[in-house]
């Protein structure tokens, strides 16, 4: 076997990231208040920052800064019309997967108001005294 010249190129290194590395990534964007609250309000339709801000309710540098890491990891797309940034989700299932976790909280909070009804009626094992 012949050692490897130093003038041979080198062949790029392919780095593969496993699926379910690359969702929970994704999950850790849409991990910040701000940015989830963003996305619904943007399930709704087009709309420009000025609109955005009064509902989400921070300063304009912080929204600008959550709208670029959505912007990043493509999640939403943004438009410029003269003096203003319009921002639209990039695909319909954006607004799906809020729908979802919307209604799997319901879910869990439901049981755990049925949990916590069950825990104020339960009265418990009777104590003997001695």
């Amino acid at each position: 076997m012949s050692p490897v010249s130093a003038d041979a190129p080198r062949q790029p290194s392919v780095v593969t990231v496993p699926l379910y590395q690359r969702k929970a990534e994704f999950f850790k964007t849409l991990g910040h208040p701000v940015r989830i609250r963003v996305l619904e309000l943007l399930s709704d339709g087009e709309q420009a920052v000025a609109e955005l801000l009064p509902e989400v309710g921070v300063e304009a540098a912080h929204l600008s800064q959550q709208l670029a890491i959505l912007r990043r990891t493509g999640l939403v797309l943004s438009r410029r019309e003269g003096a203003s940034v319009f921002y639209r989700l990039t695909t319909p299932e954006v607004a799906d997967l809020l729908a979802v976790a919307r209604s799997i909280l319901g879910t869990l909070l439901t049981d755990q108001a049925g949990l916590l009804d069950e825990l104020r009626t339960d009265t418990g094992p009777t104590q003997r005294r001695s």
